[in-house]
């Protein structure tokens, strides 16, 4: 049996055609939607993206345990855990965060290979380059955030400079090498490849048509990396929208390129023997709650929510959907149980094939999601409840106070817009007590 996880980072739920959008162009990932599982109710448990991978790496809750950081040496890791049962291993990424001095989240691979230059990558240091940052950049005129981010879009545009064709992009270059590794191991029965791909992250520059293929009529300024915060005095209407177009542009020009990904392995003939999973590590802000990108520590759905599909061996289940609460930490568990490898020890997740062949209706009754020491949540059928955590880090502009907690009835109110909770304080003290104790029933050894 073999395993492909492909993780593209920040792509959001509401953004797959498959998932009821109906502008976004998702051709490829909507095909293989028809083929797959399905999971409409998918959350990431620990945000956002070094949590996250920990998640998926080692099958446990990260929440009240881990934030940015690499694995520990004593960690199980599902690689290794793979590794050690003969399995052929690989990754192959761009998201740079996961090769910084001091990360190892390429332990227990056979093959790692990391595509240099994403984001603030310090990949091409010659500070002689000549860059226009204020082109494709706009500053906040706070020079303590400017010059936060100066160096850091700075360092993207020189990575860039050597871009040619589209091929030079970062996704196709990850593409291409996983399809490489496949190439060298399709007579391997047994293997392992986790694809993780950085876009659509921002900075959101995807090639042409992409670039212009949500909003062909703007003539403002291009703005493909805004600095994380509040959009008032920042960005007009019209450029959010031009935002959310670019960010819309990139989520295509990935499924491009996951289509040829998916394409290789027909060509390879492993199609019909392979779990292929499609999933990410979080969503992306756009304009929702008047913040542009990840400038605070909200858990809400829009950022909580990701897409899973996963195509079982066999086209089996293919077209379902699973309703069913799903979280991050069960797909190392599930992995586990396709390539029959025993269980990952210490995992907190539960294998998702029972929920897929509809064995059993449910897993758990609720889904957690948080940013560790900010922000915890619960949500279940009914209502959605966040506790803003007294270290919860506000900011002038955040109307959201540490030390706080906020209630949403999901059936009247489904984008979470209108806080209930003094409206219904006997259902807040019932979930939170819920969601503490859940908390307080994880550990980590």
């Amino acid at each position: 049996m073999r395993v492909i996880a492909i993780l593209a980072d920040s792509f959001r739920y509401d953004h797959l055609g498959a998932n009821g959008n109906d502008w976004i162009r998702t051709p490829n990932l909507d095909a293989l939607a028809a083929q797959a599982v399905r999971f409409s109710r998918f959350y990431v448990e620990g945000l956002p993206t070094l949590p996250a991978r920990q998640a998926y790496f080692t099958g446990r809750y990260t929440l009240p345990f881990r934030f940015w950081q690499s694995p520990e040496p004593n960690d199980p890791l599902l690689a290794e855990h793979l590794w050690d049962q003969g399995c052929a291993t690989a990754l192959v990424t761009d998201t740079y965060h996961m090769h910084k001095p001091g990360m190892t989240f390429g332990r227990g691979f056979d093959h790692v290979q990391f595509i240099r230059g994403q984001e603030y990558d310090p990949w091409l240091g010659d500070a002689s380059l000549p860059i226009d940052d204020e082109r494709l950049h706009r500053y906040r005129g706070n020079p303590e955030i400017d010059e936060l981010w100066r160096p850091r879009f700075r360092q993207y545009l020189r990575n860039i400079q050597v871009r040619q064709t589209e091929r030079d992009w970062f996704a196709p270059q990850v593409v291409e090498a996983a399809i490489a590794w496949l190439e060298r191991n399709q007579d391997r029965p047994d293997l392992f490849l986790w694809v993780d791909l950085f876009d659509p992250h921002e900075p959101w520059d995807p090639p042409a048509p992409f670039d212009t293929l949500y909003d062909p009529d703007y003539r403002g300024q291009v703005l493909i990396d805004p600095i994380p915060g509040s959009v008032g005095g920042y960005l007009t209407p019209e450029e959010v929208q031009h935002v959310a177009a670019l960010y819309a542009g990139e989520v295509s020009f990935v499924d491009k390129w996951i289509g040829v990904l998916l394409e290789a392995i027909k060509a390879l003939d492993m199609w019909d023997d392979t779990l292929l999973v499609f999933t990410s590590d979080h969503g992306e802000p756009l304009g929702e709650r008047q913040v542009v990108r990840k400038a605070c520590p909200w858990p809400y759905d829009e950022m909580s929510r990701v897409p899973l599909l996963m195509k079982l061996p066999d086209g089996e289940r293919a077209g379902t959907v699973v309703d069913a609460f799903a979280q991050s930490p069960d797909l190392a568990p599930t992995i586990c149980d396709v390539l029959g490898a025993p269980p990952l020890p210490g995992a907190h997740g539960h294998s998702l094939l029972p929920l897929a062949r509809r064995q059993v209706d449910c897993i758990r009754d609720a889904a957690l999601s948080g940013w560790h020491g900010s922000s915890w949540s619960l949500r279940d059928d009914e209502w959605s409840l966040y506790l803003w955590l007294d270290d919860y880090p506000a900011r002038s502009w955040d109307a959201v106070q540490p030390g706080t907690r906020a209630l949403y009835r999901l059936q009247d109110d489904p984008g979470e817009k209108g806080d209930v909770a003094e409206l219904h304080p006997g259902v807040a003290d019932r979930l939170e007590l819920q969601l503490r104790r859940w908390i307080a029933s994880l550990s980590w050894e």
